[in-house]
Order: structure tokens, then sequence, then C-alpha cells
């Protein structure tokens, strides 16, 4: 957006917010309009009509691109209200220090009595970092004039990628906050092996998540040593797979930050040795389970078999406590038997006799009765018999 110039008081002057080119994704684009920082909801085309009545500030950028803000335009004077940062984002290495800077600019009149940078605003209210809990200790404020201010930021972390504002106070406004800011993202060193264009070549390659800023010098180490003549390019290490000579740890780091360093990555012989080291490992840690799962199978075999005998035990103690019964038992079970199997030898040896027997004939037509001598006149004869029953015999 281009100021106009020898504007006076009161005049009506038309801003357009121009580009270089059309674009292809959006060639009719919509715009969005600030004032002072604050957007203008209403206006949405590429021009703006305005009567110039003070020393307002005017930006613009196309809906959807609003982190790619125009410069701002002071319409009338040059004692607009204003903050320029120098740069719209910037990426940063984990661990290391970083700079944010803007200048900014204010009327005559206005006395500036407060600085401060935020990354944190919730309709309109704003936390001051250096009051954060999150930058205790890493985060100073080093003005350099009255119209330029830049946060100092160490020890960066991953949770410190934001967008940053900066926010000046005069003795008659506050102004800054409304204002896309530096967008910061922090992120660290991976080295990662790709197949080379040649064949038999890799190339290592020191990635980040962004461009690092201020095109950054890479230094590579192989087995911690510092290669003094690598075959490099930019962030890229080319290497030769056949070569037993390439075979090492490598990692990589960047000039002036020399001792925050990648993770190391293995090429050639080495990668092997870690495999098998690896290897060995899996199975330290699969006979470690085995040995547990034995000694758990035997603690339960052990505990099993304890129980069979305290049961065995028990029933054994039990029966024993019970003989005297089953004894008493048996032998008043075996004497009836006994005694029986007597009586029955003694019934089996069974004495038969045989008698005969002589009656005395008495005529029938005698009344003489007969006498009881009759008695004495019988013939009785008795043969002993003796029989053995077979059941004896056995």
């Amino acid at each position: 957006m281009v100021p106009p110039t020898n504007v006076v008081k009161g005049q009506e002057v038309t801003l357009t917010c121009s580009n270089t080119c059309t674009l292809s994704d959006n060639p009719n684009p919509t715009y969005i309009w600030y004032k002072n920082g604050h957007r203008l909801d209403k206006h949405i085309s590429q021009q703006y009509r305005i009567h110039i009545y003070y020393s307002d500030i005017y930006s613009c950028a196309v809906k959807g691109h609003e982190d790619l803000l125009s410069p701002a335009v002071c319409v009338y004077g040059q004692s607009c209200l204003n903050v320029t940062y120098t740069k719209r984002s910037i990426c940063a290495l984990k661990g290391s220090t970083v700079d944010i800077t803007c200048t900014y600019r204010h009327p005559r009149w206005h006395n500036v009595t407060e600085v401060s940078w935020f990354n944190k605003w919730e309709s309109g209210v704003t936390t001051d970092l250096s009051q954060d809990p999150e930058y205790a200790g890493r985060v100073k404020y080093h003005p350099t004039t009255d119209k330029d201010s830049t946060l100092r930021i160490t020890d960066l972390r991953e949770s410190d990628s934001a967008e940053y504002k900066f926010r000046f106070t005069t003795t008659a406004v506050k102004w800054g906050y409304s204002f896309p800011g530096i967008t910061l993202i922090v992120t660290d060193l991976q080295v990662k092996e790709t197949p080379g264009t040649e064949e038999g070549k890799v190339t290592l390659t020191c990635s980040t998540t962004c461009t690092l800023t201020d095109n950054p010098t890479y230094i590579w180490y192989k087995n911690g040593q510092l290669l003094t003549n690598p075959n490099n390019q930019d962030n890229y290490l080319y290497l030769d797979q056949i070569s037993s000579g390439d075979a090492g740890s490598y990692s990589c780091s960047v000039k002036g930050y020399e001792n925050i360093r990648s993770p190391v990555t293995f090429f050639g012989e080495p990668k092997s040795f870690k495999n098998a080291v690896v290897g060995i490992i899996v199975v330290i840690l699969i006979l470690i389970l085995c040995l547990f799962g034995f000694m758990w199978f035997r603690k339960k075999a052990s505990k099993s078999t304890s129980d069979t005998r305290d049961r065995r035990d028990t029933v054994e103690n039990g029966q024993r406590d019970s003989n005297p019964v089953y004894d008493n038992i048996s032998g008043m079970a075996m004497a009836p038997i006994a005694a029986q199997r007597a009586i029955t030898d003694e019934q089996d040896e069974i004495t038969y006799a045989s008698i005969q027997h002589r009656n005395q004939e008495v005529p029938l037509d005698s009344t003489v009765p007969p006498s009881h001598p009759q008695k004495q006149d019988e013939d009785l004869q008795y043969t002993t018999v003796k029989f053995n029953s077979p059941s004896a015999a056995q």
C-alpha cells in the first residue's frame, strides 16, 4: 500500500491494497483493512476511501492470509503510532538464544511510560513475559534507542513456539497489541539417511522442522570428532556406502551452537554392531522373562505340592485317629465269623443213628392188651454215621 502524498486535513483520499501479481489460488480475494491496529470488518474491497482528520495508520491483508499484513502507512503527517517488526517469522534451535526486535513510533507529545512483550492475550488483556513464570530467568528486554526494543529469550524450549507482540504505553494511549507480531518456531536437529542419486552413495541430512533463520553453517561429526574436510553442501553430507572408511556414527550441529548436537545415527558397520547389540539386549530380556516365568511356575508347582501334601497328611491323620474304631469293628466282625465257622464245622460233623425197631406182633383178635414190658422186647440198634461236609474238607 502506497501512502498518499501532500495530504491536508479534511481531505478525502483513496487507499489501495495492491500486489505485484494476480493471486493464482484466489483471483478475486476479499481484503481486510486495519486502522491503528484494529480490524475494520465493514470494508472488504481492494480500495478504501477515507477523510483525513487525524494522524491514523492503516494497513491491509488478504482474507485467509491475515498473517501477511502490509506495511503500515501513516496517511497524515509523520507522527502516527506504529510498531514494525524486523522479521515476520523466526526459526530457532531448541536450547539456543533468540532476539526478537521491533521499532515503534509515536507523536512527539507522547511520553512512553512502559514497554512490554507478550504472547498470550484474551480480550485485550495481555501477560508481560517478564512476569510469566514459564519464562522466569530466560527473558530480558534490551532497548537500544527510545524507538526500538529487543526481546531476548535464552534456553529455548519447544513450548516457546508462539506469536510474540510488542506493546508500548504512553501518557495518552496503549499501542501494539492488536497488530500481527513475530511467529517463533523452535526446532531440534535430526540426522536422516536417504539413498544418494548415485549408486552406492548415501546422503545424510541435518534436518529441522523449519528453515533456520540467517542461513546458518552446518557442522558434522564422526564418532564424536569434528569432520575437518567433509563432502557436504549446506545441511547435506555425502557418504560412500561401499567404503569402510565412511562407516561410523554421525551427528550434526550449527555454527555458533556447537554444544547443541543432534542425536547420533549409525552408518555402515557400526549399524550392524548396533543391531547386534540390540539383538543381544532383546535375547537377554527374553531370557529374564523366561527365568521369571520358570520361577513363577516352580513356585506355583511347589505351592500345589505343599497343598497336596498337607491334604494327604490331614487324611492320614484322620485315618490314624479312626483306626481303633475300624480295628474294633474288625475284631467284632471277625469273632462271630470264626465262631460261626467252628459251629458250622461242628454241625458238619453230624452223627446219625439208624434205628432198627421190631414190634411184637399181636393177633388182631386177641383181647389181651399188650403188656408194658413190650419196650424191653424192642430190639433197638444204633449205628453211628459221621458225615463231613465238603466245606469242612476245604
